[in-house]
């Protein structure tokens, strides 16, 4: 994991270290470059495979035909490495750069379908005078180009074009629309205008001013035959999970997780442990009892008690984090500058999360994200069962109660459920009117034949791993992490495990009245029993109504009286102010209606800590 930055055409070295260097906290370990007539390449460093001088980057190959640099990982790169070498090839390092080179040259862009892992690279071809570019199939690495400075330069991160726009001006579009804030990230549109951001699962070759995309991953095209019986799935899916696991302990540095005590943070800390015992094959690393958890002090978001409890089952000591928002004020605007983007939430108990783990000596942490997406995780996901299933009872009942028996009701910050007969009611009109309209799910792959097969529900889950949710959360954890030099690996995103989720029915993820029930299933020998099938879990998110009210209560009241407030030109600052003051005030204010209100004054920290300091 680490900063990229390039240029192809003319550009002088010092502005493009310039350009790179905004990039330091990404690759906090050291600095490369690569310049020659008409190209420049930068990295920086978060050292973690090969940590000699001979992993440094950018890197040559083939007697210097090639150079590359590269943002990511590849999980399966010793399985490649033997293959490279049987076909001749020989390495210097250690490290997956250099298989990523030789496997460059020895298959072309077919090479992109044997890599396991997490990737956004550009490979220049001194011959040939081309630049190869590509980002992993799912978009789990960031990449950002643009053609607006006298050829294609690209980066990790926007603020590192910046430097190189003609002008640097804001996506008002995108601002005055947040309630789709999930909504842009999978496509090219950007918050800085004149930036691009490079597609998942694509590559592209840039030569003679003129830049060409071809996709090279489509899940549809990759859905595999799955057994008929649903206990041949459930080992199916933990085959392949606990090799997911096991190929990303691949470190030479201390891993650990974020263990939130939910079902997919414990069923990844429960397969390291178990693999830890059994033997996690080469390059494993054995320094991984680093569970690190997000408190939150009486608020109805702490769930530090469950994740004591995964942590002691799995012989490793937690580290709790204890999340005080007003002792993370003083770096508050540094962290928005190096998020760069808007979200539903406030970063802070994320970057707090990932400075406790760096701050502990930890690099690398194996997460649980993409289990919610891939098998039906979120209620607004599994409640569209129903579109098929409303003339069916029992199915319908089922998932009905699922919905009830997983909401959290002791609290009321999350509001109040209506009586069981009604709630159906509401969704049996709601679901009938959908078929009645003939209402179809609308993605760019809609046509696909696969897609047209999935049901309702398959269909509304791919739409949110692809196109909404997903998308916005790897941006988010990419830049939670990264603000603090750490580096996320995600087991549940391994593309096999992909392939398996979309090809299940909705019966093997929502049944016997729990979500997910093919993880919790397989992975229920892992992890305490309790934990395994706890039905109520709301995601890893910040406390908004009690930090509102509580200790961000100064912070949000001065900001509002500054005369910066009063003349950001992003938001109505009247409109803002009234209803945060409201949030502030009203005792019975839901969390909905804090997160509604930190998304309304949002673009503000943004303009303040992003958009101002770039235009500098």
């Amino acid at each position: 994991m680490c900063g990229i930055f390039g240029h192809v055409g003319k550009i002088e070295t010092e502005k493009a270290l310039t350009c790179l260097n905004t990039l330091s906290h990404r690759g906090p370990d050291g600095a490369g470059h690569y310049a020659s007539a008409g190209i420049f390449l930068g990295h920086r460093r978060l050292s973690i495979l090969d940590l000699s001088d001979n992993g440094k980057q950018p890197m040559s190959y083939n007697d210097g035909r090639y150079w590359i640099t590269f943002n990511g990982e590849i999980y399966n790169f010793i399985e490649l490495r033997r293959e490279l070498e049987a076909l001749g090839h020989h390495f210097k390092s250690e490290s997956d750069t250099e298989i990523i080179l030789a496997s460059f040259l020895e298959w072309g862009p077919d090479c992109l379908h044997k890599f396991n892992g997490m990737w956004a690279l550009a490979i220049w071809d001194s011959q040939e005078q081309s630049l190869f570019l590509s980002r992993d199939r799912f978009g789990k690495k960031p990449l950002f180009y643009t053609t607006e400075s006298e050829g294609l330069s690209f980066a990790s991160e926007m603020k590192a074009l910046a430097p190189l726009l003609p002008s640097i001006k804001e996506n008002q579009r995108i601002i005055d629309d947040l309630e789709h804030i999930f909504y842009y990230e999978s496509t090219d549109e950007c918050l800085l205008k004149g930036i691009k951001r490079f597609p998942a699962g694509h590559y592209g070759w840039y030569k003679n001013g003129s830049l060409t995309l071809t996709r090279y991953w489509n899940t549809l095209d990759n859905l595999i035959d799955v057994p008929e019986s649903y206990e041949e799935q459930v080992e199916m899916f933990r085959e392949l999970f606990l090799d997911a696991v096991k190929i990303r302990m691949r470190s030479d540095v201390p891993i650990g997780t974020a263990l939130s005590g939910g079902l997919d943070s414990s069923a990844v800390f429960g397969a390291i442990s178990h693999l830890s015992q059994t033997g996690a094959g080469a390059r494993a690393n054995r320094d991984w009892q680093h569970a690190f958890s997000a408190s939150f002090p009486g608020t109805p978001l702490d769930e530090i008690i469950w994740a004591e409890k995964v942590a002691k089952h799995c012989g490793a000591k937690i580290t709790p984090v204890t999340i005080k928002p007003e002792e993370h004020l003083a770096t508050f605007y540094e962290d928005v500058y190096r998020f760069e983007d808007l979200y539903i939430t406030p970063h802070i108990p994320f970057a707090a999360t990932y400075g406790a783990m760096k701050k502990a000596g930890v690099t690398v942490t194996l997460d649980g994200h993409g289990a919610d997406e891939l098998f039906g995780g979120y209620s607004f996901d599994y409640l569209h069962i129903l579109h098929d299933e409303m003339f069916n009872y029992n199915n319908s009942k089922a998932v009905i109660d699922t919905y009830y028996n997983s909401q959290l009701t002791d609290s009321q910050q999350f509001g109040n459920l209506p009586p069981k007969g009604i709630f159906w009611l509401k969704q049996f009109i709601k679901n009938a009117g959908k078929h009645f309209l003939n209402y179809r799910n609308t993605h760019p792959d809609q046509d696909h034949p696969n897609f047209k097969k999935m049901d309702y529900f398959t269909q509304k889950l791919y739409i949110s791993f692809h196109q909404t949710v997903l998308p916005t959360l790897l941006r988010n954890y990419d830049r939670y992490s990264m603000m603090r030099g750490v580096e996320i690996r995600m087991p549940f995103m391994d593309h096999r495990l992909v392939s398996l989720a979309f090809s299940l029915p909705w019966q093997s993820k929502i049944r016997n009245g729990y979500t997910k029930s093919i993880v919790r299933d397989a992975v229920t020998d892992l992890i305490p029993h309790d934990v395994a099938y706890r039905k109520t879990k709301i995601g890893f998110n910040a406390p908004m109504v009690d930090w509102f009210k509580g200790p961000l209560k100064v912070f949000f009241t001065e900001v509002m009286a500054s005369d910066e407030f009063k003349h950001c030109n992003l938001i109505n600052t009247e409109g803002v102010k009234k209803e945060v003051t409201s949030i502030i005030a009203n005792p019975a204010v839901t969390f909905h209606d804090a997160e509604s209100a930190w998304k309304k004054i949002s673009p503000y920290f943004w303009e303040k800590g992003f958009l101002n300091r770039i235009k500098k």
